[in-house]
């Protein structure tokens, strides 16, 4: 069967040109000492009938904008964007608690909805350039940064004091410092990871396993020091938090350079498909486990591969005073019911281990709980729907092949370019896979090329791809000192099952709106026909350009590669975002790389 193959008409929709544009350095200073008085304004209808002209969008109805015969495209660039006011410098849209107040939306705080997404609608949306605090500064370097930040890039101390006994973090002058601490870690987050480590007998006290381990879920994650740390191990963690009442712990994440990512265990499953991580971990996160039948834990159960583990630090594992007794035997006795056994309890951290096959499902009484989930449940279905309180057995196929050989995937860093199991659920060839991969190591040496006039090797550290099919893009940055944010469509074939088995991260998002981190958050955007798609959704082009804006930092990178047309409107639009376009490449250089197969499109691959 040839999915994936390219045709002729195929092939002209396929990218041709490049562009490469550069943050000025500085610009958001400009952006910032030129916005005396507020510029807030809601809706983006006038910028949306401005991507109609070039995008071929829908005409939204605003006919005065057209009434004087003129060529819309010769009046169609704006000569700049509003500038938000100060006090929005760390706006999320979605996660923006302002808005959950003024729309007086109904949420159960019991159940932390008021921690999970909620979008503006269009007409409430800011049409703004989001400003940095007063005094922000270039970011300190990788791997610096790990262990100090700018104060003024994160102007937020109430967590030094608040955690001053902890260990977290410490204010010095103009810089914030992270000792490596934690709640249960107070001497260092290497120390603890090497006890894990030591507490499952692996090799060294080294927690990768010796490759087996690599993909971490960092639970109620603080400032992340437990993710760091695990990057010298080959590990990387996505750290989840949510924006609570220490609203800037990720924020602190992302400025170090650790992988981040804002969200909560509440009512929707976690942007994340089923299988992906080797080991979820809660040091101290507060969450209460046994609310609603188990959900919040059985959502940790379909997030972790067959054996994978989860590390528990709480006082419930160790305390012997009556509460923590009693959830004690009660989560003690929901884990043995979903089948998870203990494989080491000792001090403060117990951690239990995911069964590899259905045996035990199979074996337990009927009638017990949780239950299996029901066979048309798919557990890789995340954007929006809802937590279900129930266990997702593996699949036939899934059974045969990890009673054979556990998940089948090689250890890292093997297992970056070794086409994983899961490639059959796409209707992928590993030849398709292979082509893929060396597709983008060649694009991605060519766009280094042409950063290199701009770039130091210490440039770049957070980087995303907006649009990441198979991870090859981040694949092919294996030898950079960086970590990619993997983005998969929320519309098309999730994907991101490959990602987390190539031993990457990523979530799966729709680009119509925000994304859930703060602003100034990512080095380098890249944008693989990701405005081609916004074309064929009720969205428009240019609030992608202001949500770009938002998250990228000032003198970031955003590579577009994408068709003609759209290089050509995002051009137009680079005065107005105080941007500069730094290089142009054409991209029929590399049709001979692969303009075709895995490298045309989602819509096109599925089974």
């Amino acid at each position: 069967m040839s999915r994936g193959r390219g045709d002729g008409d195929l092939k002209k929709r396929l990218i041709t040109w490049i562009v490469v544009i550069v943050i000025i350095c500085g610009c958001l200073y400009i952006y910032s000492r030129n916005s005396g008085t507020s510029a807030l304004e809601y809706g983006s209808k006038s910028l949306r009938k401005l991507g109609s002209s070039y995008l071929g969008g829908e005409d939204d109805g605003d006919e005065a904008s057209n009434q004087s015969g003129e060529d819309p495209q010769d009046d169609a660039m704006l000569k700049s964007i509003p500038v938000c006011d100060d006090r929005h410098s760390e706006l999320i849209p979605c996660l923006d608690r302002n808005l959950i107040y003024q729309t007086r939306l109904k949420l159960d705080l019991s159940l932390m909805e008021h921690y999970e997404r909620h979008c503006p609608v269009p007409e409430r949306r800011f049409n703004c350039l989001i400003p940095p605090p007063p005094g922000y500064k270039v970011p300190i370097k990788w791997p610096k940064s790990r262990d100090v930040v700018w104060k003024a890039n994160i102007p937020h101390t109430h967590l030094a004091s608040e955690k001053s006994d902890q260990n977290w973090m410490v204010v010095k002058g103009d810089k914030i410092e992270f000792p490596g601490g934690g709640t249960h870690f107070h001497y260092g987050a290497d120390k603890y990871i090497a006890a894990i480590a030591n507490m499952l007998n692996f090799s060294n006290d080294i927690l990768n396993n010796d490759g087996r381990l690599r993909t971490v879920l960092d639970v109620g994650c603080g400032v992340a020091s437990f993710g760091g740390y695990l990057l010298s191990s080959d590990m990387i963690a996505m750290s989840l938090a949510p924006n609570d009442v220490h609203q800037n712990q990720i924020q602190f994440a992302l400025e170090r350079g650790i992988p981040a990512y804002l969200g909560v265990l509440g009512t929707k499953r976690l942007p994340y498909p089923s299988r992906s991580f080797e080991l979820a971990h809660c040091s101290r996160c507060r969450i209460d486990w046994l609310q609603r039948n188990g959900i919040l834990l059985l959502e940790l159960d379909r997030l972790l591969r067959p054996g994978g583990y989860f590390a528990y630090s709480s006082p419930e594992a160790y305390a012997q005073d009556e509460e923590d007794l009693r959830i004690w035997r009660e989560m003690s006795a929901l884990v043995e019911r979903m089948c998870w056994k203990i494989a080491v309890k000792r001090n403060q951290t117990v951690i239990w281990v995911k069964p590899l096959t259905n045996d035990c499902y199979m074996e337990r009484e009927p009638g017990t709980q949780p239950p299996l989930c029901k066979s048309d449940d798919d557990p890789d279905a995340v954007w929006g729907v809802p937590m279900e309180a129930c266990i997702t057995p593996y699949s036939d196929r899934e059974y045969q092949q990890h009673r054979a050989k556990g998940s089948g995937l090689a250890p890292w860093p093997a297992r970056l370019t070794t086409p994983p199991p899961r490639l059959a659920d796409f209707g992928y060839s590993a030849e398709m896979f292979e082509k893929d991969t060396e597709v983008w190591q060649h694009r991605v040496e060519n766009y280094w090329n042409l950063l290199s006039p701009k770039i130091q090797p210490d440039t770049l550290r957070n980087l995303m791809d907006m649009k990441a099919n198979l991870g090859s893009f981040a694949a092919a940055l294996k030898s950079k000192d960086v970590w990619v944010m993997n983005v998969v469509p929320e519309d098309g074939p999730n994907t991101l099952k490959i990602i987390y088995d190539r031993g990457l991260i990523g979530s799966v998002h729709n680009w119509c709106e925000s994304f859930s981190i703060y602003p100034r958050t990512y080095d380098l955007l890249h944008a693989w026909t990701v405005f081609s798609d916004i074309e064929k959704k009720d969205c428009g082009a240019e609030d992608l350009l202001i949500e770009m804006d938002r998250i990228l930092r000032p003198t970031g990178f955003i590579i577009i590669r994408d068709k003609p047309s759209v290089v050509e409107f995002v051009k137009k639009h680079l005065s107005a975002l105080h941007w500069e376009a730094v290089a142009t490449g054409d991209a029929e250089q590399d049709t001979e790389q692969g303009e075709d197969e895995v490298a045309s499109g989602d819509k096109n691959l599925r089974p």
